[in-house]
């Protein structure tokens, strides 16, 4: 079929799902957060969606079955004109593009000779259907190939792992940060990349416990000790002191700090003045709110956390023009709740005082694949796009109730910790630049990478081996299974890296979501190499067992 006839095969097959379904435009806008009135336009063919992963969760909203899926497919293919093999993630997905001397791209065919498996084409239909298909059902099957041996994953695929490529951007050690709970100045002894302080004894009402009197001792020592590493520091602002909220609600700390505005925001102002005064240039960027739409930490307004902003930006880059302001950061991102928040925050012009906007990536779970946060970032792209703002994001943080989790056995956590920051890189696309794990000097939570005072343990010893890969690498593209010609339970993402001679050299890592794969290394590959140190030789010929745990092949 041509396009025209795709598109209206296309709206014919969603207008009659959502007829099906019962529900209404704004009910189904509002479960995958789309506007009633685009989705009105999908349904009478006025509008095509640009990501089939879109068509996907509508299609699962409204109960569609396999081959009502495989007939969306063929339909969005044949509208967009997308029926082209994505071929390799190693250049640029769907751009039709392969490297030419390092970081130049030029248009080439791709050799259906080709030995490398991330680069063989296969038949467009059966690869997409497959993908489809794998998003709507409960499980996750491996694909059975001639280059590749796949073991069943345990759980289904992660919603929004679209593959993508780009002109190779440093990865930046910024990256890799940590939120410090610890107030010694003690520093984290593996290697990372960023501060954040929180829960670290300097809450407003911790550092000015009466009006106009400062205690700046802890801050002090923490500032220090990043000073000593050379770390940047994110300040979080939260904890209404109570003299300047006696009647609002105690936030959850044993200090008597208040889950709410200050009554007067005089108050607000002279604290960010002082703050920014007396850290100077040793505050590199400041999150103004923490998890501002939940209730333990603020249950303001949002007409007046916006006001609180648009102040504390003003104080803030008149007195350090190279801060970086970051909007209150928000939580609970699973939920129609907090997109309407941030809509609501948008509509009232708060993202326009900040140069990034404070989120939380965390698993439903604590048990579930660090991937599954794509989903959430997905919702936040979509829905910054209808507020009209597309500022950085910067991951501050995670769920309340996390310490209420069970601890994760060593294994899991050690795996879970890496791909923590590799689903940070894998949301590169959508403009995530920053992850800050929760929480270092912290042993009672279900993830611990370095109790204060102790070694780091297994999880803080592969942070540091991936960042060590990852040193002065320029990440070119991220994708998974079928889509770049792997197993579907697979995950990798392409760098360029600099080798001895400081000649870039592709390097790639791979990685389940659950279960294991085996897959050919791929032309050119000289060596793989282990979170635990080790490494083999190896050659075009030779297969590599995928799992949970991420590798690194290099080539030549």
């Amino acid at each position: 079929m041509d396009r025209q006839e795709g598109a209206q095969e296309l709206a014919s097959v969603l207008a009659e799902l959502k007829e099906r379904s019962g529900l209404s435009y704004q009910e189904l806008g509002r479960r995958v957060f789309t506007s009633s009135s685009t989705l009105h336009r999908y349904c009478n063919g006025k509008g095509t969606p640009a990501d089939y992963d879109l068509i996907v969760c509508i299609a699962k909203e409204c109960g569609a079955d396999p081959d009502e899926l495989n007939k969306l497919l063929r339909c969005w293919m044949a509208a967009t004109g997308q029926g082209r093999d994505p071929g390799s993630v190693s250049t640029a997905v769907d751009l039709g593009l392969s490297p030419v001397a390092g970081t130049a791209f030029a248009r080439a065919p791709v050799s259906a000779a080709n030995d490398d498996p991330t680069t063989r084409r296969r038949p467009l239909g059966m690869r997409f259907v497959l993908a489809a298909v794998m998003a709507l059902v409960v499980l996750c099957t491996a694909v059975a190939s001639a280059p590749y041996e796949a073991a069943t994953a345990a759980v289904p695929a992660p919603v929004g792992s679209t593959s993508w490529a780009q002109t190779p951007r440093p990865v930046g050690p910024e990256l890799f940060g940590v939120t410090m709970n610890s107030s010694s100045g003690t520093m984290p002894s593996f290697r990372t990349g960023a501060l954040r302080l929180w829960d670290s004894e300097t809450r407003w009402a911790q550092v000015e416990p009466a009006r106009g009197q400062y205690d700046w001792s802890t801050l002090e020592r923490l500032l220090n000790g990043a000073e000593r590493e050379r770390l940047p520091t994110l300040f979080v602002f939260g904890g209404t002191p109570s003299w300047a909220a006696p009647d609002a609600r105690k936030a959850a700390y044993p200090d008597g700090s208040r889950a709410a505005p200050p009554d007067d925001l005089d108050d607000w102002d002279a604290f960010v003045r002082a703050l920014v005064r007396h850290a100077g240039a040793r505050i590199d960027a400041y999150e103004l709110w923490v998890a501002a739409n939940h209730e333990h930490h603020y249950n303001g307004s949002v007409t007046t956390l916006v006001e609180m902003t648009r102040r504390a930006s003003r104080i803030i880059r008149e007195s350090d023009k190279n801060a970086t302001v970051v909007c209150p950061s928000l939580t609970e991102l699973w939920t129609a709740d907090a997109h309407e928040y941030l809509l609501r925050f948008a509509e009232l012009g708060g993202y326009q005082y900040c140069d990034a906007a404070g989120i939380k990536l965390y698993q439903r779970r604590i048990t579930d694949p660090p991937e599954t946060m794509l989903e959430a970032v997905r919702k936040v792209d979509r829905t910054f796009h209808r507020a009209g703002y597309h500022l950085p994001l910067w991951s501050t943080g995670t769920v309340q109730t996390l310490p209420l989790n069970d601890p994760l056995d060593e294994e899991t956590a050690a795996n879970h910790a890496v791909r923590f920051y590799l689903t940070g890189l894998y949301a590169r696309n959508r403009d995530l630049e920053r992850m800050y794990f929760y929480a270092w000097g912290n042993g009672k939570i279900p993830l611990v990478l370095q109790a204060e005072g102790q070694p780091p343990t297994k999880a803080g010893r592969f942070v540091a081996g991936l960042q060590q890969w990852l040193a002065y690498a320029n990440l070119r593209s991220c994708g998974r299974g079928l889509e770049i010609g792997l197993p579907e339970n697979v995950w990798q993402c392409e760098f360029l890296i600099p080798d001895e001679r400081g000649t870039l050299r592709t390097a790639r890592v791979r990685w389940t979501h659950s279960g294991t794969a085996a897959t050919r290394v791929g032309a050119g590959a000289r060596s793989v190499e282990y979170l635990d140190g080790t490494a083999r030789k190896v050659d075009d010929r030779d297969t590599e067992r995928i799992t949970e745990r991420p590798i690194l092949i290099r080539y030549w």
